[in-house]
């Protein structure tokens, strides 16, 4: 099999997993969009964002991971592809931080649900912000690692020296878009609010397939072998069949333990 009939064969198969995912889920996009958010996140409707009457496909706290990993990811992306190091420690004590956050935070909020003492009193806003926090964790490591592990060095490759986010401005940046996101979240416009629980959905999908095809990649042994975009195909139909493979086996599961599409009930 050469490599257009390989491509061929994986665009297929996951064009397969998509279609029987799309017949699965629940009608419209914000019917998938909550199917996506099915497979990774609890949905219990106290902690999420409502639009009208009705949760968002994802609960506050993983909203604001997955929309600040798509906007680091975007942004990373706009400033160039040859900036592939990991951030200098200035960057690592911050975004240490908003993994100390994120984790005080969630352990405050289940021992509030369970009944437990806790510091303080959970609120959905809190959740958004130190899911930013975190989405820009991940978001920067995803396109770190991705960036390390596929294009190869030289040739004007990667510099695997200079960070993706490198001194005072970029860093600046970021975060303002950040808190701009937040903030347009938090306003709870639904104009604004309906694209951005498809982009958070999307970016469950997105992050997932950047994963996978890394993985494929590490199986295959092809580590630093690309350079052009194009020449990602396989790696990333593998990746997005991998993907959305994982998403309709946990919904399916999920769906047949509770019979519901909703979020987890409390109490």
């Amino acid at each position: 099999m050469n490599l257009k009939q390989r491509n061929y064969f994986l665009l297929a198969v996951a064009i397969g997993i998509l279609v029987v995912w799309l017949l699965y889920t629940p009608p419209g996009l914000l019917g998938k969009a909550d199917a996506v958010g099915y497979a990774v996140c609890h949905r219990i409707e106290t902690h999420s964002f409502l639009l009208g009457n009705r949760p968002i496909a994802l609960c506050a706290r993983c909203t604001g991971q997955y929309l600040s990993a798509v906007l680091v990811i975007l942004y990373a992306g706009f400033l160039g592809r040859r900036q592939s190091g990991w951030p200098r420690k200035g960057g690592i004590v911050l975004l240490a931080f908003f993994v100390l956050a994120y984790g005080v935070d969630g352990v405050n909020s289940t021992l509030h649900a369970i009944g437990k003492f806790h510091l303080y009193e959970p609120q959905n806003a809190l959740r958004l912000v130190t899911g930013v926090g975190m989405g820009l964790v991940m978001g920067l490591g995803t396109w770190t690692l991705f960036q390390s592990m596929v294009w190869r060095v030289g040739d004007g490759g990667p510099n695997l020296d200079a960070p993706v986010l490198g001194g005072f401005w970029p860093w600046a940046g970021l975060l303002v878009g950040a808190g701009i996101v937040a903030a347009l979240v938090l306003d709870g416009n639904p104009l604004i609010l309906y694209p951005l629980t498809l982009v958070s959905a999307l970016g469950v999908v997105g992050l997932l397939t950047m994963l996978y095809a890394l993985i494929w990649i590490m199986v295959f042994r092809a580590e630093n072998t690309f350079r052009r975009v194009r020449s990602l195909a396989s790696p990333l139909l593998a990746g997005f069949g991998t993907a959305m493979l994982q998403i309709l086996a946990l919904d399916l599961v999920r769906h047949w333990a509770t019979g519901t599409w909703g979020g987890f009930p409390l109490g």
